[in-house]
């Protein structure tokens, strides 16, 4: 009977375990088989997607934040900075080096903005990633200034990685490092901290009278978020091969709370989807409009909002249960 109930719960965890693999080697086949313009596309895509993952995160508790470019340029100006100044090229060292610039700019912000809520949180995030952004365009001669700086191509396990082959294997590692975020973002919904930040938005006060801390809630959370877009930071840079102040504007954090109003605020899925989707909604936007580009993701955003109120992987989920027998 042991033995029975033993294999009984470990079937359904191999099979689980086993489609997820097959789903990431078939993820990681595409990048070789697409053109290079998706792959392209798909990447930039995919690493913005884990800055909006951040952004859900913390919508889940109410709490929107409109600086995630800050940690997203962090991410992003570590790889410069390292490859610029120390020589480092090693694609796992600037990855390593990136999340930990992004989750030291939170551990700092966050003691400061946990404090707050509504639209002072907002506005907060907002402030200090534009505090970022001028620092930027002034420091130009150790920044680039306006212009930037490029992104030289990194070696991948002391490898070097060919010029033609670049864009494939940039998308390889954005998926690798995309499966180990939703990993972690799925265990750390499952956790007490995740059901934790879901009770704030629901009712704040009462979760304070029930024993649990609030402002550490927000704060770790807040950290996690700053290390998932600083990772994304790091992936876009190897796959635009260029930097700029830009990447931690107002509208570049704008982008990612678009993003989550395009997905929802459920699961893991559905900030890559709506990442991805932005990114080819804006490039075709941009092919057949470049003059008024802006004027299309506008109306695009005006009908999710009035058709799909809660995303739109959201939505058509829960049609689809409603109508499945």
């Amino acid at each position: 009977m042991i033995r029975l109930l033993v294999e009984g719960d470990a079937r359904p965890a191999t099979a689980g375990w086993a489609l997820v693999a097959a789903g990431i080697g078939a993820a990681l086949a595409l990048g070789w088989v697409l053109p290079r313009w998706l792959t392209f596309v798909v990447t930039q895509g995919l690493a913005k997607g884990l800055a909006v993952m951040g952004v859900v995160l913390l919508m889940r508790a109410g709490l929107v934040s409109f600086g995630q470019g800050l940690y997203y340029a962090g991410g992003a100006y570590a790889v410069g900075f390292a490859a610029r100044l120390v020589g480092l090229r090693e694609a796992t060292g600037h990855a390593a080096l990136g999340v930990a610039a992004g989750v030291l700019l939170g551990a700092l912000v966050g003691v400061v903005v946990a404090r707050y809520r509504s639209i002072f949180f907002a506005m907060l995030t907002l402030a200090f990633s534009m505090v970022l952004y001028g620092v930027l365009i002034k420091a130009y001669t150790v920044t680039g200034g306006s212009d930037g700086m490029p992104i030289p191509l990194p070696t991948l396990l002391g490898l070097p990685v060919p010029a033609d082959r670049a864009g494939a294997i940039v998308y390889d590692v954005t998926i690798g490092c995309v499966a180990l975020a939703v990993y972690v973002i799925a265990r750390y919904l499952a956790s007490p901290l995740g059901f934790l930040m879901r009770a704030i938005r629901d009712n704040e006060v009462r979760v304070q009278y029930l024993g649990g801390s609030v402002r550490r809630a927000i704060y770790r959370t807040y950290v996690l978020a700053a290390g998932l877009a600083a990772l994304g930071g790091v992936l876009g840079a190897f796959n635009v091969g260029h930097i700029d102040p830009d990447l931690a504007y107002w509208t570049t954090s704008g982008e990612f709370v678009f993003v989550t109003l395009i997905g929802g605020l459920e699961g893991v899925g559905a900030p890559l989807g709506g990442a991805v989707a932005y990114e080819l909604v804006k490039s075709y936007a941009f092919k057949y409009a470049p003059y008024a580009w802006e004027m299309v993701v506008g109306i695009a955003m005006l009908v999710i909002i009035f058709l799909f109120p809660e995303g739109v992987w959201v939505s058509l989920a829960r049609r689809r249960r409603r109508t499945s027998p």
